[in-house]
């Protein structure tokens, strides 16, 4: 009997591993769903799934997922670069506002200045005239 279940056993899985016929992948989770809970319906759906995935994406659950992963990956580190980038725009955009800043006052206390130098120029121009 037990000679008889090795054969069994050897066959199907030598059929498995050298034709091709049934993915392996496809096989294994089942299976191990139906060993360690013995829920045959919970297998037998999980294996209805993969097809279909299979079917519709043409590649396994596996591939499938891992490439949703990659995909949200790819999306989160481009957030993260396209926040740097605006923060490190903001940072410029504050610098040059600050500069602007700093030149207004410049040019008002330079104007300052200009009016208080030609009030000066004015008034000794004034006593020029009114001495001679």
């Amino acid at each position: 009997m037990i000679v008889k279940f090795t054969r069994i056993i050897f066959f199907i899985t030598s059929f498995i591993f050298l034709t091709g016929f049934v993915q392996i992948a496809a096989l294994i989770g089942p299976g191990v769903t139906i060993f360690s809970s013995g829920n045959v319906y919970k297998a037998g759906a999980q294996f209805l799934i993969d097809n279909e995935i299979k079917r519709k994406t043409g590649k396994n659950s596996l591939a499938f997922f891992k490439e949703g992963m990659t995909k949200q990956n790819d999306k989160k580190n481009f957030n993260e670069e396209f926040n740097q980038l605006i923060k490190k725009r903001i940072a410029i955009t504050q610098k040059k506002l600050v500069e602007q800043n700093n030149q207004k006052k410049l040019n008002e206390e330079f104007k300052k200045l200009i009016e208080k130098r030609i009030t000066i120029v004015q008034k000794e121009l004034n006593l020029t005239k009114v001495s001679q």
